[in-house]
């Protein structure tokens, strides 16, 4: 069984030259898709995710074993063509409703928001990880050892879904057969999710499929009417990579500190970003009209 470790350093190297050969693309042909200070956040972003990711793993780790060895079904999912199968879809259907989570959960969104920051789609935008994110995402995937999942075909397929993702971040590709479009998540599909746009706001979560999206409403096509834009609907400012990091929880924090009870206090932390005491204004609306 090829490990997660193993698996993200052949992917690495892939990385790098995707990087370099979509930049070199983008100035031969003047597309723009790239500004060195803009890459250097994102790989700043990522450095500062990887740190930021040593703790919450290692507890997740520890935490997968002990509720693998309690699960009465080891024997059942040990490793097989159908059980990576059958957990490459229960993996990506958890990452979809992290992902949705990230993206409608107020506290949750703070931690992914840098994610979001990129003003430029391309391969090096994937880098750009959320950094306060990696403090909850492991929780989302307990139940897979509980079912009975080895940890390490788990954290495998963790990984192989991030891998996947990194090569839906461009503009290189316009549209793949319809076949590919219907069932999986591609650069078309997350330039839309990627988008500020009021219409492609909080929209295609998938990982690997786009079927999740397409089954629970949250699917948006891309519309050559109306070209994505891409970055936040308030952007952030400057090239420091920690002020990328906390400026969801910073804007958080000045909400909560305004808040006059304890009950909008709470609902700041679970509701939808762009929510504030007495607004009823939809979700989209919300958010487009305070820029989170």
């Amino acid at each position: 069984m090829v490990t997660a470790d193993e698996l993200m350093g052949l992917a690495l190297p892939a990385f790098a030259l995707a990087i370099g050969l979509e930049a070199l693309f983008s100035y031969r042909m003047q597309k723009q898709w790239y500004r060195p200070k803009d890459t250097g956040l994102s790989l700043g972003l990522l450095v500062l995710s990887a740190l930021i990711d040593l703790v919450p793993k290692t507890l997740a780790v520890g935490l997968f074993y002990v509720c693998y060895n309690l699960s009465p079904w080891q024997s059942v999912f040990e490793p097989s063509v159908g059980a990576w199968l059958l957990l490459f879809v229960l993996d990506d259907f958890i990452y979809y409703w992290f992902h949705r989570a990230n993206h409608e959960i107020r506290l949750f969104w703070a931690g992914h928001e840098a994610h979001h920051s990129a003003r430029l789609m391309n391969f090096g935008t994937a880098l750009r990880q959320g950094v306060g994110e990696r403090l909850h995402k492991y929780w989302f995937w307990i139940p897979l050892p509980l079912l009975g999942f080895d940890p390490g075909m788990v954290l495998t397929m963790i990984a192989f879904n991030l891998i996947y993702q990194f090569w839906v971040h461009t503009e290189t590709v316009t549209r793949l057969p319809v076949w590919v479009e219907f069932i999986f998540n591609t650069p078309s599909h997350h330039r839309v999710h990627h988008a500020s746009n009021i219409r492609y706001l909080d929209q295609n979560h998938g990982g690997v499929l786009i079927i999740w999206d397409r089954l629970f409403g949250t699917f948006a096509e891309e519309s050559a009417d109306e070209p994505p834009v891409y970055g936040l609907t308030k952007n952030i400012e400057g090239y420091n990579p920690w002020e990328f990091a906390i400026a969801g929880y910073r804007a958080l924090w000045r909400d909560l500190a305004a808040a006059e009870t304890w009950k909008d206090r709470l609902r700041l932390l679970y509701k939808a970003p762009g929510w504030q005491p007495g607004n009823d204004l939809s979700a989209k609306s919300r958010r487009a009209a305070v820029g989170l």
